[in-house]
Protein backbone atom coordinates (compact mmCIF):
# COMPACT_ATOMS: atom_id res chain seq x y z
CA UNK A 1 0.00 0.00 0.00
CA UNK A 2 1.14 3.52 -0.74
CA UNK A 3 3.04 5.45 1.88
CA UNK A 4 1.28 8.61 0.76
CA UNK A 5 1.55 11.57 3.10
CA UNK A 6 -0.52 14.72 3.17
CA UNK A 7 1.51 17.46 1.51
CA UNK A 8 -0.13 20.88 1.24
CA UNK A 9 1.56 23.54 -0.87
CA UNK A 10 4.88 24.65 0.59
CA UNK A 11 4.26 28.11 2.04
CA UNK A 12 7.88 28.87 3.03
CA UNK A 13 8.96 32.09 1.32
CA UNK A 14 5.60 31.97 -0.47
CA UNK A 15 4.80 35.69 -0.24
CA UNK A 16 8.14 36.58 -1.74
CA UNK A 17 8.39 33.98 -4.51
CA UNK A 18 4.97 32.84 -5.59
CA UNK A 19 2.06 35.00 -4.48
CA UNK A 20 1.96 37.39 -7.43
CA UNK A 21 2.25 34.59 -10.00
CA UNK A 22 -0.42 32.50 -8.33
CA UNK A 23 -2.86 35.41 -7.96
CA UNK A 24 -2.51 36.42 -11.61
CA UNK A 25 -2.85 32.80 -12.76
CA UNK A 26 -5.91 32.27 -10.55
CA UNK A 27 -7.58 35.42 -11.89
CA UNK A 28 -7.01 34.45 -15.54
CA UNK A 29 -8.15 30.86 -14.98
CA UNK A 30 -11.25 32.08 -13.12
CA UNK A 31 -12.21 34.27 -16.09
CA UNK A 32 -11.95 31.18 -18.30
CA UNK A 33 -13.51 28.77 -15.85
CA UNK A 34 -16.76 30.59 -15.16
CA UNK A 35 -18.10 30.35 -18.73
CA UNK A 36 -16.39 27.00 -19.38
CA UNK A 37 -17.76 25.47 -16.19
CA UNK A 38 -21.31 26.44 -17.09
CA UNK A 39 -20.80 25.30 -20.69
CA UNK A 40 -19.51 21.88 -19.65
CA UNK A 41 -22.38 21.52 -17.18
CA UNK A 42 -24.75 22.14 -20.09
CA UNK A 43 -22.85 19.51 -22.11
CA UNK A 44 -23.26 17.06 -19.22
CA UNK A 45 -27.00 17.77 -19.11
CA UNK A 46 -26.73 19.42 -15.69
CA UNK A 47 -27.69 22.87 -14.34
CA UNK A 48 -25.02 25.53 -15.00
CA UNK A 49 -24.18 25.86 -11.32
CA UNK A 50 -23.00 22.21 -11.30
CA UNK A 51 -20.00 23.30 -13.37
CA UNK A 52 -19.22 26.19 -11.03
CA UNK A 53 -19.62 23.99 -7.96
CA UNK A 54 -17.06 21.65 -9.55
CA UNK A 55 -14.50 24.45 -9.31
CA UNK A 56 -14.66 25.03 -5.55
CA UNK A 57 -14.17 22.09 -3.16
CA UNK A 58 -12.54 19.85 -5.84
CA UNK A 59 -9.89 22.52 -6.52
CA UNK A 60 -9.17 22.97 -2.83
CA UNK A 61 -8.78 19.22 -2.31
CA UNK A 62 -6.47 18.92 -5.29
CA UNK A 63 -4.40 21.86 -4.05
CA UNK A 64 -3.85 20.03 -0.76
CA UNK A 65 -3.22 16.53 -2.14
CA UNK A 66 -1.90 16.91 -5.70
CA UNK A 67 1.65 17.05 -7.02
CA UNK A 68 1.37 19.39 -10.02
CA UNK A 69 1.64 23.14 -9.43
CA UNK A 70 0.24 23.92 -12.89
CA UNK A 71 -2.62 21.44 -13.36
CA UNK A 72 -6.00 23.22 -13.41
CA UNK A 73 -8.64 20.79 -12.17
CA UNK A 74 -12.32 21.27 -12.94
CA UNK A 75 -15.01 20.38 -15.47
CA UNK A 76 -13.72 19.23 -18.89
CA UNK A 77 -15.46 18.43 -22.16
CA UNK A 78 -14.73 14.71 -22.58
CA UNK A 79 -15.68 13.82 -19.01
CA UNK A 80 -18.83 15.95 -19.35
CA UNK A 81 -19.84 14.04 -22.49
CA UNK A 82 -19.17 10.68 -20.81
CA UNK A 83 -21.17 11.78 -17.77
CA UNK A 84 -24.12 12.68 -20.00
CA UNK A 85 -23.89 9.31 -21.77
CA UNK A 86 -23.71 7.35 -18.51
CA UNK A 87 -26.42 9.28 -16.63
CA UNK A 88 -28.63 9.18 -19.72
CA UNK A 89 -28.70 5.39 -19.50
CA UNK A 90 -30.62 5.48 -16.22
CA UNK A 91 -32.71 8.69 -16.31
CA UNK A 92 -33.95 11.51 -18.50
CA UNK A 93 -32.00 14.78 -18.64
CA UNK A 94 -33.43 17.38 -16.29
CA UNK A 95 -34.97 14.89 -13.86
CA UNK A 96 -33.85 14.45 -10.23
CA UNK A 97 -32.79 10.90 -11.11
CA UNK A 98 -30.41 12.22 -13.77
CA UNK A 99 -28.74 14.64 -11.36
CA UNK A 100 -28.51 11.89 -8.73
CA UNK A 101 -26.80 9.64 -11.28
CA UNK A 102 -24.25 12.38 -12.10
CA UNK A 103 -23.41 12.80 -8.41
CA UNK A 104 -22.90 9.07 -7.97
CA UNK A 105 -20.70 9.00 -11.07
CA UNK A 106 -18.48 11.61 -9.40
CA UNK A 107 -18.43 9.66 -6.13
CA UNK A 108 -17.80 6.28 -7.72
CA UNK A 109 -15.09 7.48 -10.10
CA UNK A 110 -13.49 9.39 -7.23
CA UNK A 111 -13.54 6.36 -4.94
CA UNK A 112 -12.01 4.21 -7.69
CA UNK A 113 -9.19 6.68 -8.35
CA UNK A 114 -8.55 7.09 -4.63
CA UNK A 115 -8.34 3.33 -4.13
CA UNK A 116 -6.07 2.91 -7.15
CA UNK A 117 -3.77 5.62 -5.82
CA UNK A 118 -3.56 4.10 -2.35
CA UNK A 119 -2.82 0.69 -3.88
CA UNK A 120 -0.24 2.26 -6.24
CA UNK A 121 -2.07 1.16 -9.37
CA UNK A 122 -1.30 4.19 -11.50
CA UNK A 123 0.31 1.88 -14.07
CA UNK A 124 -3.14 0.60 -15.07
CA UNK A 125 -3.54 3.62 -17.34
CA UNK A 126 -0.64 2.29 -19.43
CA UNK A 127 -2.96 -0.38 -20.82
CA UNK A 128 -4.59 2.30 -22.95
CA UNK A 129 -2.29 2.73 -25.93
CA UNK A 130 -1.70 6.25 -27.23
CA UNK A 131 -3.28 5.60 -30.67
CA UNK A 132 -6.41 4.23 -29.00
CA UNK A 133 -6.81 7.10 -26.54
CA UNK A 134 -6.04 9.61 -29.32
CA UNK A 135 -8.72 8.04 -31.52
CA UNK A 136 -11.22 8.03 -28.68
CA UNK A 137 -10.64 11.70 -27.80
CA UNK A 138 -10.89 12.80 -31.44
CA UNK A 139 -14.15 10.89 -31.89
CA UNK A 140 -15.47 12.26 -28.59
CA UNK A 141 -14.60 15.76 -29.77
CA UNK A 142 -16.68 15.23 -32.92
CA UNK A 143 -19.63 14.02 -30.84
CA UNK A 144 -19.28 17.00 -28.51
CA UNK A 145 -19.33 19.45 -31.42
CA UNK A 146 -22.36 17.75 -32.99
CA UNK A 147 -24.21 17.80 -29.68
CA UNK A 148 -23.91 21.60 -29.56
CA UNK A 149 -25.32 22.27 -33.04
CA UNK A 150 -28.84 22.40 -31.62
CA UNK A 151 -27.87 25.25 -29.30
CA UNK A 152 -26.13 27.11 -32.13
CA UNK A 153 -29.21 26.86 -34.36
CA UNK A 154 -31.88 27.09 -31.69
CA UNK A 155 -33.47 23.75 -32.61
CA UNK A 156 -34.33 20.51 -30.84
CA UNK A 157 -32.40 17.37 -31.74
CA UNK A 158 -32.13 13.84 -30.39
CA UNK A 159 -29.49 11.15 -30.32
CA UNK A 160 -25.98 10.68 -28.95
CA UNK A 161 -24.13 9.14 -31.91
CA UNK A 162 -23.38 10.33 -35.43
CA UNK A 163 -26.02 8.09 -37.11
CA UNK A 164 -28.61 9.51 -34.67
CA UNK A 165 -27.61 13.19 -34.38
CA UNK A 166 -26.99 14.12 -38.03
CA UNK A 167 -30.40 12.92 -39.32
CA UNK A 168 -32.04 14.68 -36.38
CA UNK A 169 -30.27 17.96 -37.24
CA UNK A 170 -31.28 17.68 -40.90
CA UNK A 171 -34.90 16.91 -39.98
CA UNK A 172 -35.12 20.04 -37.80
CA UNK A 173 -33.40 22.55 -40.07
CA UNK A 174 -36.76 24.07 -40.89
CA UNK A 175 -37.11 25.21 -37.28
CA UNK A 176 -33.81 27.13 -37.12
CA UNK A 177 -34.01 30.36 -35.11
CA UNK A 178 -32.31 32.91 -37.36
CA UNK A 179 -31.41 35.28 -34.53
CA UNK A 180 -29.80 32.47 -32.54
CA UNK A 181 -27.87 31.35 -35.62
CA UNK A 182 -26.54 34.86 -36.30
CA UNK A 183 -25.59 35.32 -32.64
CA UNK A 184 -23.82 31.94 -32.64
CA UNK A 185 -21.89 32.78 -35.80
CA UNK A 186 -20.76 36.10 -34.31
CA UNK A 187 -19.61 34.53 -31.05
CA UNK A 188 -17.87 31.63 -32.82
CA UNK A 189 -16.13 34.00 -35.22
CA UNK A 190 -14.93 36.21 -32.39
CA UNK A 191 -13.71 33.30 -30.25
CA UNK A 192 -11.77 31.70 -33.09
CA UNK A 193 -10.30 35.07 -34.09
CA UNK A 194 -9.39 36.01 -30.52
CA UNK A 195 -7.21 32.92 -30.07
CA UNK A 196 -4.57 34.44 -32.35
CA UNK A 197 -5.86 37.87 -33.37
CA UNK A 198 -6.68 39.56 -30.06
CA UNK A 199 -3.14 39.62 -28.67
CA UNK A 200 -1.65 41.48 -31.70
CA UNK A 201 -4.43 44.08 -31.46
CA UNK A 202 -3.68 44.61 -27.77
CA UNK A 203 0.04 44.93 -28.54
CA UNK A 204 -0.70 47.59 -31.13
CA UNK A 205 -2.60 49.47 -28.42
CA UNK A 206 0.61 49.68 -26.42
CA UNK A 207 0.49 46.62 -24.14
CA UNK A 208 3.54 44.45 -23.68
CA UNK A 209 3.63 40.99 -25.23
CA UNK A 210 3.14 39.23 -21.88
CA UNK A 211 0.24 41.39 -20.77
CA UNK A 212 -1.38 41.20 -24.20
CA UNK A 213 -1.11 37.42 -24.18
CA UNK A 214 -2.74 37.15 -20.77
CA UNK A 215 -5.55 39.57 -21.58
CA UNK A 216 -6.20 37.70 -24.82
CA UNK A 217 -7.12 34.70 -22.69
CA UNK A 218 -10.08 36.78 -21.57
CA UNK A 219 -11.72 36.42 -24.96
CA UNK A 220 -14.26 34.07 -23.37
CA UNK A 221 -15.21 36.76 -20.87
CA UNK A 222 -15.64 39.36 -23.62
CA UNK A 223 -17.85 36.97 -25.62
CA UNK A 224 -19.99 36.28 -22.54
CA UNK A 225 -20.27 39.97 -21.70
CA UNK A 226 -21.09 41.12 -25.22
CA UNK A 227 -23.64 38.40 -25.97
CA UNK A 228 -25.34 38.78 -22.59
CA UNK A 229 -25.68 42.56 -23.01
CA UNK A 230 -26.96 42.11 -26.56
CA UNK A 231 -29.70 39.68 -25.50
CA UNK A 232 -30.69 41.91 -22.57
CA UNK A 233 -30.67 45.18 -24.51
CA UNK A 234 -32.57 43.87 -27.54
CA UNK A 235 -34.90 41.53 -25.63
CA UNK A 236 -33.80 38.60 -27.77
CA UNK A 237 -35.01 36.10 -25.19
CA UNK A 238 -38.56 37.07 -26.19
CA UNK A 239 -37.67 36.22 -29.81
CA UNK A 240 -36.68 32.62 -29.19
CA UNK A 241 -33.05 32.99 -28.04
CA UNK A 242 -32.56 30.57 -25.16
CA UNK A 243 -30.90 31.98 -22.05
CA UNK A 244 -29.58 30.51 -18.79
CA UNK A 245 -32.15 32.16 -16.59
CA UNK A 246 -31.88 32.04 -12.82
CA UNK A 247 -28.70 30.54 -11.34
CA UNK A 248 -28.91 29.90 -7.59
CA UNK A 249 -26.67 32.30 -5.72
CA UNK A 250 -24.51 31.10 -2.84
CA UNK A 251 -22.03 28.35 -2.14
CA UNK A 252 -22.82 24.71 -2.96
CA UNK A 253 -24.55 22.46 -0.42
CA UNK A 254 -22.49 19.88 1.43
CA UNK A 255 -24.36 16.59 1.63
CA UNK A 256 -24.23 12.98 0.47
CA UNK A 257 -26.62 12.09 -2.35
CA UNK A 258 -29.39 9.60 -1.69
CA UNK A 259 -28.19 6.00 -1.60
CA UNK A 260 -29.58 3.78 -4.37
CA UNK A 261 -27.93 0.36 -4.65
CA UNK A 262 -29.47 -0.49 -8.02
CA UNK A 263 -28.39 2.85 -9.49
CA UNK A 264 -24.86 2.43 -8.14
CA UNK A 265 -24.60 -1.04 -9.67
CA UNK A 266 -25.64 0.29 -13.08
CA UNK A 267 -23.07 3.08 -12.90
CA UNK A 268 -20.03 1.04 -11.83
CA UNK A 269 -18.66 0.33 -15.32
CA UNK A 270 -19.31 3.82 -16.75
CA UNK A 271 -17.72 5.35 -13.64
CA UNK A 272 -14.64 3.17 -14.09
CA UNK A 273 -14.35 4.34 -17.70
CA UNK A 274 -14.69 7.99 -16.64
CA UNK A 275 -12.08 7.50 -13.92
CA UNK A 276 -9.67 5.97 -16.42
CA UNK A 277 -10.12 8.69 -19.05
CA UNK A 278 -10.00 11.45 -16.45
CA UNK A 279 -6.77 10.11 -15.00
CA UNK A 280 -5.09 9.56 -18.37
CA UNK A 281 -6.00 13.05 -19.56
CA UNK A 282 -4.92 14.66 -16.31
CA UNK A 283 -1.62 12.85 -15.83
CA UNK A 284 -0.54 13.45 -19.42
CA UNK A 285 -1.17 17.20 -19.05
CA UNK A 286 0.55 17.34 -15.65
CA UNK A 287 3.64 15.47 -16.86
CA UNK A 288 3.94 17.60 -20.00
CA UNK A 289 3.85 20.85 -18.03
CA UNK A 290 6.15 19.50 -15.31
CA UNK A 291 8.79 18.59 -17.90
CA UNK A 292 8.96 22.25 -19.00
CA UNK A 293 10.09 23.23 -15.49
CA UNK A 294 12.10 20.07 -14.82
CA UNK A 295 9.69 19.04 -12.11
CA UNK A 296 8.36 15.57 -11.33
CA UNK A 297 4.82 14.24 -10.98
CA UNK A 298 3.81 11.36 -8.72
CA UNK A 299 1.19 9.30 -10.64
CA UNK A 300 -0.19 7.56 -7.56
CA UNK A 301 -0.46 10.83 -5.68
CA UNK A 302 -2.28 12.31 -8.67
CA UNK A 303 -4.78 9.45 -8.49
CA UNK A 304 -5.35 10.16 -4.80
CA UNK A 305 -5.78 13.89 -5.40
CA UNK A 306 -8.13 13.44 -8.37
CA UNK A 307 -10.08 10.84 -6.44
CA UNK A 308 -10.51 13.20 -3.51
CA UNK A 309 -11.49 16.02 -5.89
CA UNK A 310 -14.26 13.91 -7.40
CA UNK A 311 -15.46 12.81 -3.99
CA UNK A 312 -15.65 16.51 -3.17
CA UNK A 313 -17.67 17.07 -6.34
CA UNK A 314 -20.07 14.29 -5.40
CA UNK A 315 -20.91 15.82 -2.02
CA UNK A 316 -21.30 19.41 -3.31
CA UNK A 317 -23.83 18.86 -6.13
CA UNK A 318 -21.07 19.25 -8.73
CA UNK A 319 -20.18 17.36 -11.89
CA UNK A 320 -17.16 15.01 -12.19
CA UNK A 321 -13.84 16.79 -12.68
CA UNK A 322 -10.31 16.22 -13.92
CA UNK A 323 -7.37 18.24 -15.24
CA UNK A 324 -8.25 20.48 -18.21
CA UNK A 325 -5.76 21.03 -21.04
CA UNK A 326 -6.55 24.62 -22.04
CA UNK A 327 -6.92 25.94 -18.49
CA UNK A 328 -3.76 24.15 -17.34
CA UNK A 329 -1.74 25.70 -20.16
CA UNK A 330 -3.16 29.13 -19.30
CA UNK A 331 -2.44 28.52 -15.61
CA UNK A 332 1.15 27.59 -16.49
CA UNK A 333 1.66 30.51 -18.89
CA UNK A 334 0.12 32.98 -16.43
CA UNK A 335 2.84 32.14 -13.92
CA UNK A 336 1.30 29.70 -11.42
CA UNK A 337 4.08 28.75 -9.04
CA UNK A 338 2.34 26.45 -6.57
CA UNK A 339 -0.88 24.49 -6.16
CA UNK A 340 -2.16 27.44 -4.13
CA UNK A 341 -3.16 28.97 -7.48
CA UNK A 342 -5.91 26.34 -7.67
CA UNK A 343 -7.11 27.17 -4.16
CA UNK A 344 -7.19 30.87 -5.03
CA UNK A 345 -9.22 30.04 -8.15
CA UNK A 346 -11.72 28.18 -5.96
CA UNK A 347 -12.07 31.23 -3.69
CA UNK A 348 -12.68 33.50 -6.68
CA UNK A 349 -15.28 31.12 -8.11
CA UNK A 350 -16.97 31.07 -4.71
CA UNK A 351 -17.03 34.87 -4.69
CA UNK A 352 -18.56 34.88 -8.17
CA UNK A 353 -21.31 32.50 -7.01
CA UNK A 354 -22.10 34.79 -4.11
CA UNK A 355 -22.20 38.03 -6.08
CA UNK A 356 -22.32 37.62 -9.86
CA UNK A 357 -24.96 35.02 -10.72
CA UNK A 358 -27.76 37.58 -11.32
CA UNK A 359 -25.60 39.11 -14.06
CA UNK A 360 -25.65 35.82 -15.99
CA UNK A 361 -29.42 35.64 -16.30
CA UNK A 362 -29.45 36.72 -19.97
CA UNK A 363 -26.39 34.70 -21.01
CA UNK A 364 -27.47 32.83 -24.18
CA UNK A 365 -27.05 29.06 -24.40
CA UNK A 366 -25.61 29.63 -27.89
CA UNK A 367 -22.60 31.39 -26.34
CA UNK A 368 -21.90 28.44 -24.08
CA UNK A 369 -22.23 26.08 -27.04
CA UNK A 370 -19.74 28.21 -28.99
CA UNK A 371 -17.32 28.09 -26.04
CA UNK A 372 -17.56 24.29 -26.00
CA UNK A 373 -16.92 23.98 -29.74
CA UNK A 374 -13.90 26.28 -29.63
CA UNK A 375 -12.53 24.31 -26.67
CA UNK A 376 -12.90 20.90 -28.35
CA UNK A 377 -11.17 21.98 -31.55
CA UNK A 378 -7.89 21.25 -29.77
CA UNK A 379 -9.07 17.67 -29.22
CA UNK A 380 -9.45 16.99 -32.93
CA UNK A 381 -6.31 15.49 -34.47
CA UNK A 382 -7.29 14.10 -37.86
CA UNK A 383 -3.66 13.68 -38.90
CA UNK A 384 -3.03 11.19 -36.10
CA UNK A 385 -4.79 8.34 -37.95
CA UNK A 386 -2.68 8.45 -41.15
CA UNK A 387 0.47 8.88 -39.01
CA UNK A 388 -0.39 5.85 -36.91
CA UNK A 389 -1.32 3.80 -40.00
CA UNK A 390 1.93 4.68 -41.78
CA UNK A 391 4.00 3.70 -38.74
CA UNK A 392 2.08 0.59 -37.69
CA UNK A 393 -0.89 -0.96 -39.48
CA UNK A 394 -1.99 -2.62 -36.23
CA UNK A 395 -1.97 0.65 -34.26
CA UNK A 396 -3.69 2.46 -37.11
CA UNK A 397 -6.40 -0.20 -37.30
CA UNK A 398 -6.94 -0.05 -33.53
CA UNK A 399 -7.25 3.74 -33.66
CA UNK A 400 -9.67 3.62 -36.60
CA UNK A 401 -11.79 0.96 -34.90
CA UNK A 402 -11.94 2.97 -31.65
CA UNK A 403 -13.07 6.06 -33.55
CA UNK A 404 -15.66 4.13 -35.54
CA UNK A 405 -17.18 2.46 -32.47
CA UNK A 406 -17.24 5.74 -30.53
CA UNK A 407 -18.91 7.65 -33.34
CA UNK A 408 -21.49 4.98 -34.18
CA UNK A 409 -22.25 3.32 -30.84
CA UNK A 410 -21.29 5.87 -28.18
CA UNK A 411 -18.47 6.98 -25.93
CA UNK A 412 -18.72 4.18 -23.37
CA UNK A 413 -18.73 1.46 -26.03
CA UNK A 414 -15.91 3.22 -27.87
CA UNK A 415 -13.73 3.41 -24.78
CA UNK A 416 -14.40 -0.23 -23.86
CA UNK A 417 -13.53 -1.20 -27.42
CA UNK A 418 -10.33 0.83 -27.12
CA UNK A 419 -9.33 -0.86 -23.85
CA UNK A 420 -10.07 -4.26 -25.36
CA UNK A 421 -8.10 -3.45 -28.50
CA UNK A 422 -5.14 -2.17 -26.47
CA UNK A 423 -4.99 -5.38 -24.48
CA UNK A 424 -5.54 -7.52 -27.57
CA UNK A 425 -2.73 -5.74 -29.42
CA UNK A 426 -0.38 -6.23 -26.48
CA UNK A 427 -1.19 -9.93 -26.24
CA UNK A 428 -0.91 -10.39 -30.01
CA UNK A 429 2.48 -8.70 -30.18
CA UNK A 430 3.96 -10.50 -27.21
CA UNK A 431 2.45 -13.89 -28.11
CA UNK A 432 4.82 -14.07 -31.11
CA UNK A 433 8.06 -12.58 -29.75
CA UNK A 434 10.86 -11.65 -32.10
CA UNK A 435 13.42 -14.44 -32.00
CA UNK A 436 16.59 -13.91 -34.04
CA UNK A 437 19.23 -16.46 -34.95
CA UNK A 438 22.57 -14.79 -34.28
CA UNK A 439 26.18 -15.29 -35.28
CA UNK A 440 29.53 -13.76 -34.43
CA UNK A 441 30.60 -10.52 -36.10
CA UNK A 442 34.13 -11.13 -37.43
CA UNK A 443 36.87 -9.48 -35.44
CA UNK A 444 34.60 -8.87 -32.43
CA UNK A 445 32.88 -10.64 -29.58
CA UNK A 446 29.49 -9.29 -30.67
CA UNK A 447 26.63 -11.45 -31.93
CA UNK A 448 24.02 -10.15 -34.36
CA UNK A 449 21.07 -11.28 -36.48
CA UNK A 450 22.24 -13.51 -39.36
CA UNK A 451 19.71 -11.83 -41.67
CA UNK A 452 21.06 -8.32 -41.05
CA UNK A 453 24.81 -8.71 -40.66
CA UNK A 454 27.72 -10.66 -42.10
CA UNK A 455 28.35 -13.09 -39.28
CA UNK A 456 29.97 -16.44 -38.63
CA UNK A 457 28.01 -19.48 -37.47
CA UNK A 458 28.69 -23.17 -37.05
CA UNK A 459 26.20 -25.88 -38.13
CA UNK A 460 26.45 -27.71 -34.80
CA UNK A 461 25.38 -24.70 -32.68
CA UNK A 462 22.08 -22.84 -33.00
CA UNK A 463 21.92 -19.57 -31.08
CA UNK A 464 18.54 -17.86 -30.72
CA UNK A 465 18.26 -14.40 -29.18
CA UNK A 466 14.86 -14.05 -27.50
CA UNK A 467 13.74 -10.42 -27.68
CA UNK A 468 10.77 -10.58 -25.31
CA UNK A 469 9.98 -11.70 -21.79
CA UNK A 470 8.62 -15.22 -21.70
CA UNK A 471 5.18 -15.66 -20.17
CA UNK A 472 2.04 -17.71 -20.69
CA UNK A 473 0.85 -16.27 -24.06
CA UNK A 474 4.18 -16.89 -25.80
CA UNK A 475 5.65 -19.82 -23.87
CA UNK A 476 4.66 -22.43 -26.44
CA UNK A 477 5.75 -20.27 -29.37
CA UNK A 478 9.44 -20.53 -28.48
CA UNK A 479 9.13 -24.25 -27.86
CA UNK A 480 7.51 -24.84 -31.26
CA UNK A 481 10.03 -22.59 -33.02
CA UNK A 482 12.97 -24.53 -31.61
CA UNK A 483 11.39 -27.87 -32.49
CA UNK A 484 10.89 -26.78 -36.11
CA UNK A 485 14.54 -25.60 -36.39
CA UNK A 486 15.85 -28.84 -34.91
CA UNK A 487 13.70 -30.88 -37.30
CA UNK A 488 14.96 -28.87 -40.29
CA UNK A 489 18.63 -29.08 -39.26
CA UNK A 490 19.51 -32.46 -37.81
CA UNK A 491 23.18 -31.46 -37.57
CA UNK A 492 22.45 -29.19 -34.59
CA UNK A 493 24.01 -30.53 -31.38
CA UNK A 494 23.76 -27.48 -29.14
CA UNK A 495 21.05 -24.86 -28.62
CA UNK A 496 21.97 -21.58 -26.96
CA UNK A 497 19.15 -19.30 -25.84
CA UNK A 498 20.46 -15.76 -25.56
CA UNK A 499 18.41 -14.10 -22.81
CA UNK A 500 19.84 -10.56 -22.96
CA UNK A 501 16.36 -9.08 -23.65
CA UNK A 502 14.36 -11.39 -21.37
CA UNK A 503 13.16 -9.58 -18.24
CA UNK A 504 10.94 -12.30 -16.86
CA UNK A 505 10.20 -16.01 -17.16
CA UNK A 506 6.86 -16.93 -15.58
CA UNK A 507 5.72 -20.37 -14.41
CA UNK A 508 4.13 -21.26 -17.76
CA UNK A 509 7.31 -20.33 -19.63
CA UNK A 510 9.44 -22.29 -17.16
CA UNK A 511 7.34 -25.40 -17.77
CA UNK A 512 7.73 -24.91 -21.51
CA UNK A 513 11.51 -24.56 -21.14
CA UNK A 514 11.59 -27.77 -19.11
CA UNK A 515 9.69 -29.62 -21.84
CA UNK A 516 12.05 -28.17 -24.44
CA UNK A 517 15.02 -29.37 -22.43
CA UNK A 518 13.62 -32.93 -22.28
CA UNK A 519 13.00 -32.97 -26.04
CA UNK A 520 16.49 -31.68 -26.80
CA UNK A 521 18.09 -34.32 -24.60
CA UNK A 522 15.96 -36.99 -26.21
CA UNK A 523 17.24 -35.81 -29.61
CA UNK A 524 20.86 -35.87 -28.43
CA UNK A 525 21.24 -32.11 -28.20
CA UNK A 526 22.15 -29.86 -25.29
CA UNK A 527 20.60 -26.63 -23.99
CA UNK A 528 22.63 -23.61 -22.90
CA UNK A 529 21.63 -20.16 -21.64
CA UNK A 530 23.64 -16.97 -22.05
CA UNK A 531 23.44 -13.39 -20.77
CA UNK A 532 20.68 -14.15 -18.27
CA UNK A 533 19.69 -11.09 -16.27
CA UNK A 534 20.02 -11.14 -12.51
CA UNK A 535 16.30 -11.05 -11.61
CA UNK A 536 15.57 -13.81 -14.14
CA UNK A 537 18.44 -15.89 -12.77
CA UNK A 538 17.15 -15.39 -9.23
CA UNK A 539 13.77 -16.77 -10.20
CA UNK A 540 15.19 -19.70 -12.18
CA UNK A 541 17.32 -20.68 -9.20
CA UNK A 542 14.16 -21.22 -7.17
CA UNK A 543 13.44 -24.26 -9.36
CA UNK A 544 15.61 -27.23 -10.29
CA UNK A 545 15.65 -26.26 -13.98
CA UNK A 546 19.23 -24.93 -13.91
CA UNK A 547 20.46 -28.23 -12.48
CA UNK A 548 19.54 -29.95 -15.74
CA UNK A 549 20.61 -27.22 -18.16
CA UNK A 550 23.89 -28.10 -19.84
CA UNK A 551 25.44 -24.68 -19.37
CA UNK A 552 24.75 -21.14 -18.19
CA UNK A 553 27.20 -18.58 -19.61
CA UNK A 554 27.86 -15.00 -18.60
CA UNK A 555 28.13 -13.85 -22.21
CA UNK A 556 27.34 -15.27 -25.64
CA UNK A 557 31.05 -15.19 -26.42
CA UNK A 558 31.71 -17.41 -23.41
CA UNK A 559 29.09 -19.85 -24.68
CA UNK A 560 30.65 -20.05 -28.16
CA UNK A 561 34.17 -20.36 -26.76
CA UNK A 562 32.92 -23.37 -24.81
CA UNK A 563 30.97 -25.00 -27.67
CA UNK A 564 33.07 -24.06 -30.75
CA UNK A 565 36.38 -22.74 -29.39
CA UNK A 566 38.46 -23.02 -32.55
CA UNK A 567 36.07 -21.20 -34.86
CA UNK A 568 35.14 -18.59 -32.26
CA UNK A 569 38.73 -17.78 -31.39
CA UNK A 570 39.66 -17.56 -35.06
CA UNK A 571 36.74 -15.24 -35.73
CA UNK A 572 37.88 -12.96 -32.91
CA UNK A 573 41.15 -12.48 -34.78
CA UNK A 574 40.10 -10.69 -37.98
CA UNK A 575 43.32 -11.55 -39.81
CA UNK A 576 42.94 -15.25 -39.02
CA UNK A 577 39.30 -15.02 -40.07
CA UNK A 578 40.17 -13.41 -43.41
CA UNK A 579 42.82 -16.08 -44.11
CA UNK A 580 40.40 -18.84 -43.20
CA UNK A 581 37.73 -17.32 -45.42
CA UNK A 582 40.18 -17.02 -48.34
CA UNK A 583 41.32 -20.65 -47.97
CA UNK A 584 37.72 -21.84 -47.89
Amino acid sequence: MSSFRLSPPDLRHYARAGLSGDVIAALVVTIMLIPQGMAYAMLAGLPPQAGLYGAILPLILYAVLGSSPALAVGPVAVVALMTAAAAGLVAEIGTPGYQLAALWIALLSGAMMLAMGLLRLGFVANFLSHPVISGFITAAGILIALSQVRHLLGIQTTGKTVPEVIPSIIANLGAVNTITMVLSAAVLGFLFWSRKGLAPVLRRLGLGAGAAGLLAKGGLFLAVLASTLTVWALGLDARGVRILGDIPAGLPPLELPAFDRELITLLLVPSAMIALVGYVESISIAQTLAAKRRQSIDPDRELIALGAANLGAGVTAAMPVTGGLSRSIVNFDAGAQTRAAGALTALMIGGALLALTPLLYFLPSATLAAIIIVAVVSLLDFRALPRAWAYSKADGAAMAATMAVTLTLGVEQGLMAGVGLSLALHLWRTSRPHVAEVGQVPGTGHFRNINRYEVVTTPEVLTLRVDESLYFPNARYLEELVQSRIAERPEIRHLVLMFSAVNEVDASALESLEMLLEKLHAAGASLHLSEVKGPVMDRLQRSDFLKHVDGVHLTQLDAMLALAPGLTQATLDRERYERRKANA
